[in-house]
């Protein structure tokens, strides 16, 4: 307690320098909670199921990102009913999109389509009434019933228990409510908060349960006791090969394999990259924060010297001594500690699900539940006590081995010879290495934000509208006649400064037909064995490519001629083309059989992206809306007006059409938020561990420059007083920390040039040898140095030998 109180007597002497020390691991130890909360929230934490460790979801074998889908309804009955290794098998599909209709209120939902065994597979208990079962089921349309989330209960309903046995409808499909979920269940998916959940047989039609051409659920599995992952996966690939010999047609025989839900599937191995990546460039953080105090500490110790000198020569033990740097040390990392989690708590919460900045758009990513759990205050208790250590046992190894008679002579002045590297000369070296690193990371994520901004997509984003109107309500089968699309799209093109209108099936990165088997001409036998190529699939109308200003390279566009009653006709890509006959040229006018139809090829269209930034080229076929029935139907309206402008001329032109539809309008360039947010979060991640680096250096070279020229006042006055020149005491003053500026620098960017194969699992193509990375760090670099070291510099040129001497 003596030491405790007197540790903080001496604080209390020396405010600037707690302030200076608090806030600088407050820093360091913000940052990496902040890191680990959302490490525990995405990789730690278990799913809210019952027994988590042994869930699986299936996969085919080959690496695929994002997509969640893994086989047919028909397929998954066949592989529950036959395999023998796992328990329990269920699914779900996870993009039932709708408008929610009860009493006068009407809502967009999202939700998920289950099978009868969902919620008891998971073992999830109801929070109000029941969830959904197996003997639900008797065949297509037998189980009207819909169990809320939590979420949509308090929201919608007001929280009210009485809901149980109220009808809603789902466009115009009546539902009864029988529950509502716990408060933490959504599913297995961490980034997904499904709205409601009704039972499959009750979402697809008859027709659509038998198809095993679709590859609509996600499947799960619950694994036997004693059952090895292993073993399940060479009985699910025994049933896969089996299956693919009984239906040659649609099964592809493909071996499956098991892996961990709650990541987008293979994308968990993305977002893991990322997230440990990030950690390790918080972890320098914290380190260069833990470097700066041991400086601080060390000096603050040199300047105490003499006293703990004369404390020793009159007999207090070096023990004591030690006990009480220590105490200090652990006062300052308790302070820093807490006020770094007290930060982090804040931001944690800022990014809580639902709560991200919309600066970063709309994304997968943005409905993560993250909170300040256990975990994270331990290590918070972790990191503020082994940063006590780190900064506070080297200042007391340095009393522990001092000579009070030695230290008694020389008073407060540096013992470390000005031609030798100390301690503090090593760690400034050290703190510029790290923050050389950082910034180079930093501004690495920042080229790679601006190159994906202007990577070529196929179609340009800027100046286009797109347009959604909602007909499942209306019509019978959800999609307006052909007619109708035409006059909507002749109604949109009459807008003032409207330059283009046509209509897609699906925006890219948003889905679509994908995996379709194309066979060449005078093929009999339709087996996947068959198939040459298996594309993207986009239904387009004339005017699209226009619209999205994408180039056409050879042949025609689709007109409205192309109908039914004509030869079926397609577009394909440079990929498509390339794969199937080896040059774009030789493509006009041959043929291929996709999706029962021979068409002929009219057109070729550059390359773009379709599902996500990183993929290497993929082929695509465009249909003519004439020739293809699509029940969802995007109109994209390029303008030359301002965007905020021309959302309510689309809605008003669209309603004058189909007036009780509803009509969803963006830009199109916020609907690439999502696909943009990793880099977003990247840049945003890295440029404030960058700056915080910047912060920690800039700080640090002032400190020593300051100290520099505060020990050698003297020995500059008389350099003055001999007539020395200004770059000799500029030299003297400031030389060494602008010396170790310069090594550090270069160390930093040595390391940072060798730092792709981290930086690659966090931002899109890094290259930290780029040109204007290097220049931008050096810039940095040099712009932090000659901040810092302006005062001091100052201090040294304005010394006056007279007073000085006159002291003496």
């Amino acid at each position: 307690m003596n030491d405790l109180r007197f540790a903080l007597r001496q604080l209390r002497k020396s405010p600037g320098f707690a302030f200076v020390a608090v806030l600088t691991l407050a820093l360091g130890i913000g940052a990496n909670v902040v890191v680990f909360g959302l490490v525990n929230a995405v990789l730690l934490r278990p799913l809210d199921v019952n027994d988590p460790q042994n869930l699986y979801q299936l996969r085919i074998g080959s690496w695929t990102n994002w997509k969640l889908l893994t086989t047919s309804y028909p397929a998954f009955e066949d592989i529950r009913q036959r395999n023998t290794t796992f328990s329990d098998i269920g699914g779900f599909y996870g993009f039932c999109h709708a408008r929610l209709r009860w009493g006068d209120a009407v809502r967009n939902v999202s939700g998920y389509a289950v099978t009868g065994n969902y919620f008891d597979l998971l073992g999830v208990q109801p929070q109000v009434g029941r969830l959904i079962h197996a003997e639900d089921e008797h065949g297509p349309n037998s189980a009207p019933y819909i169990v809320l989330s939590d979420s949509l209960w308090r929201s919608a309903f007001n929280a009210d228990p009485g809901v149980v046995g109220t009808t809603v409808w789902l466009y115009k499909d009546p539902f009864t409510v029988i529950g509502v979920a716990p408060t933490r269940f959504h599913g297995t998916e961490r980034f997904v908060w499904p709205d409601y959940y009704i039972p499959i047989v009750n979402y697809f039609d008859s027709d659509y349960l038998r198809n095993r051409t679709g590859r609509p659920l996600t499947v799960l599995g619950r694994l036997k006791q004693g059952v090895t992952p292993q073993q399940a996966t060479e009985n699910l690939s025994a049933i896969s090969a089996a299956l693919a010999k009984e239906y040659p047609q649609t099964d592809t025989g493909l071996p499956l394999r098991l892996v961990r839900p709650g990541l987008y599937a293979d994308t968990g191995d993305v977002i893991r990259g990322s997230l440990y990546g990030v950690t390790a460039l918080a972890v320098l953080v914290l380190a260069g924060a833990c470097v700066n105090l041991i400086t601080l500490f060390a000096a603050r110790a040199a300047d105490r010297r003499r006293d703990l000198a004369i404390r020793v020569a009159v007999g207090a033990s070096r023990w004591r001594l030690v006990r009480q740097l220590m105490t200090e040390a652990l006062i300052i990392s308790l302070l820093g500690g807490a006020a770094g989690l007290v930060t982090a708590a804040l931001l944690l919460r800022v990014l809580d699900r639902g709560s991200l900045p919309s600066f970063l758009g709309n994304s997968p990513y943005n409905h993560l539940a993250v909170s300040v759990d256990a975990r994270v205050y331990v290590v918070a208790v972790i990191l503020t006590l082994v940063s006590a250590l780190l900064f506070g046992m080297i200042p007391a190894r340095t009393v522990w081995q001092s000579s009070p008679l030695q230290a008694m002579k020389i008073g407060s002045m540096d013992v470390t010879p000005l031609r030798r590297f100390g301690l503090r000369d090593v760690s400034l070296g050290a703190q510029i290495v790290i923050c050389t690193l950082l910034v180079t990371s930093s501004l690495v994520a920042i080229r790679s934000m601006v190159r994906m901004l202007h990577a070529p997509l196929g179609f340009q984003p800027q100046g286009a509208m797109l347009a959604e109107i909602d007909l499942r309500e209306l019509e019978s089968k959800g999609d307006a006649p052909l007619e109708k699309k035409k006059a909507m799209i002749d109604s949109l093109r009459s807008i003032p400064g409207v330059t283009a209108v046509g209509t897609l099936s699906k925006p890219p990165f948003t889905g679509g037909l994908r995996g379709i088997p194309v066979f060449p001409p005078g093929t009999t036998e339709f087996t996947l064995n068959n198939s040459v190529l298996a594309p993207f699939g986009f239904t387009i109308s004339p005017g699209y490519l226009e619209a999205a200003r994408t180039r056409l390279l050879r042949g025609r566009d689709l007109s409205w001629s192309d109908t039914t009653q004509t030869p079926f006709v397609a577009i394909v890509n440079e990929t498509f083309a390339r794969k199937m006959w080896g040059d774009t040229a030789a493509a006009i006018g041959q043929r291929f059989i996709f999706l029962g139809h021979l068409r002929e090829v009219v057109g070729v269209t550059e390359d773009g992206k379709y599902l996500e930034m990183q993929e290497s080229p993929e082929p695509v076929v465009y249909l003519p809306l004439s020739q293809n029935e699509q029940a969802n139907t995007v109109f994209v309206v390029r303008s030359s007006k301002a965007q905020k402008g021309m959302v309510p001329l689309i809605e008003r032109s669209l309603d004058a059409i189909e007036p009780n539809a509803p009509v969803t309008v963006q830009s199109w360039s916020d609907a690439l938020a999502g696909p943009l947010f990793p880099a977003r979060a990247a840049t945003i991640a890295l440029g404030i561990m960058g700056l915080l680096a910047a912060m920690l250096a800039a700080t640090r070279i002032f400190g020593i420059a300051a100290y520099n020229v505060s020990r050698r006042m003297k020995e500059l006055g008389i350099r003055v007083a001999l007539g020395a020149r200004t770059i000799h005491i500029m030299s003297a003053a400031v030389g060494r920390p602008i010396v170790l500026l310069a090594v550090g620098s270069l160390v930093g960017l040595l390391m940072g040039a060798f730092a792709s194969r981290v930086l690659e699992q966090i931002v899109y193509q890094p290259n930290p040898r780029d040109p204007i990375v290097v220049v931008g760090a050096v810039l940095t670099m040099a712009m932090l140095g000659i901040a810092a070291s302006v005062a001091p510099a100052r201090r040294a040129l304005s010394v006056d030998p007279s007073k000085l001497l006159r002291e003496e």
